[in-house]
């Protein structure tokens, strides 16, 4: 069942390498976040970096677990 999620074929492929695109895109963002908090380039509140770095996580167990879990 896990093999039908993970390689789901959306505009011919896997679903899993959106997923990775996605976290990944993500990741970028909170880091970008916190930059900008650090250097004060941009006004967002620190309330946004640990949001967004919890979503990046969550994102990241999932693509693991299908990645890891299809070969099982």
């Amino acid at each position: 069942m896990l093999t039908e999620i993970t390689y789901y074929p959306i505009y011919g492929k896997p679903f899993i390498l959106y997923l990775g695109i996605v976290t990944l895109t993500s990741f970028l963002i909170t880091a970008s976040i916190g930059l900008s908090i650090h250097k004060g380039w941009a006004r967002i509140r620190f309330r946004w970096h640990p949001t967004m770095a919890g979503i990046s996580i969550s994102l990241a167990i999932i693509h693991g677990i299908l990645g890891t879990l299809a070969y099982f």
